[in-house]
């Protein structure tokens, strides 16, 4: 079900969700969270859609912030998505116009589930910073997606700068599988130290940059990003041990090879996460994620120190 309400109020909005809940109970109770998604009008329904999909994992309720720009008269649409519309949780999209475009708690206040955690979530053009946002302060966790930035760099930078416990990126999220493997690999080889790394990766990707970030510290060797210009996301790490190299190369969307000194090759799933399945990482948990932390403070800073190089494919 979807109810549309033009020019209004968030008063009006709550009351129009209590009626909807009197008059067949459409709206279930039992939501976990309050997840607020910022956004610009006209990238609002991939956020929506990858919502829903998360929420059927953690059924909440789903505040969509759509700027729709600032010239004109202030303005307030709604719109409410309940049932089929909305997977495991209820959704209201918030267009405001003038005044009304711009991010506000107020916009929002009355309409948060009450005692439940508050996640913020800008799919697109993340703050400068997010934890300072009159949203992020408010949040227990706030999500931005750096690789949907023009400067995806520049994004991380301004998330290392500003950093406060409870922030993370999609761009972290989406190494999970990575780091698993390669944490794995450790459990299957000899304690003969890494002497350095190599990580080959788009030459855009922020998470090439986090890949490397990550292994810096948790390895304490060198390490070196191989530009894949023509690639997008990972596509190789390079282990240099004394006994032999350990490498995990990815070269199409979903399927890996693992090769270690003294093994044959193993075929490893590896596919691409989608929107849906990172959302749904990051909603499990509400605690800082203390790792994500430590990378993005003390392990992105060593990546600008590192030799880049570019892949010969």
């Amino acid at each position: 079900m979807i109810v549309d309400l033009p020019d209004t109020t968030t008063s009006k909005i709550s009351k129009k969700i209590m009626s909807l809940r009197e008059q067949g109970g459409v709206i279930a109770l039992g939501r976990v969270l309050t997840l607020v998604v910022v956004t610009k009008s006209g990238y609002e329904e991939e956020a929506i859609e990858a919502a829903n999909e998360a929420s059927r994992e953690h059924p909440c309720r789903i505040i969509v912030l759509a700027d729709a720009g600032v010239e004109g008269p202030d303005r307030l649409d709604a719109q409410i998505r309940v049932g089929g519309d909305a997977g495991a949780s209820e959704v209201i999209v918030l267009r405001g116009r003038g005044h009304m475009a711009h991010e506000s708690e107020s916009l929002v206040a009355a309409l948060l589930l009450p005692d439940a955690p508050i996640v913020a979530w800008w799919p697109h053009g993340a703050p400068e910073s997010a934890c300072e946002t009159s949203i992020g302060r408010i949040a227990h966790r706030r999500i931005t997606d750096s690789a949907n930035e023009p400067d995806p760099r520049l994004a991380l930078e301004n998330i290392r700068a500003t950093y406060k416990a409870g922030d993370t990126d999609l761009a972290w999220t989406r190494l999970t599988n990575w780091r698993m493997q390669l944490a794995a690999v450790f459990d299957q080889v000899d304690s003969d130290p890494v002497s350095a790394v190599a990580v080959e990766g788009a030459s855009d990707s922020p998470s090439t940059l986090l890949l490397a970030a990550w292994l810096s510290l948790a390895l304490e060797a060198p390490v070196t990003i191989v530009a894949d210009p023509a690639g997008t996301g990972i596509r190789r790490v390079r282990l240099t041990r004394a006994s032999g190299d350990v490498q995990l190369f990815r070269p199409g969307l979903s399927v890996a090879e693992l090769t270690q000194p003294g093994q044959p090759a193993q075929r490893i799933t590896l596919p691409r996460r989608s929107l849906k399945d990172c959302l749904a990482e990051e909603l499990r948990r509400l605690d800082p994620d203390e790792v994500f932390g430590e990378v993005i403070t003390m392990g992105l800073p060593l990546t600008s120190q590192r030799r880049v190089q570019t892949s010969a494919r």
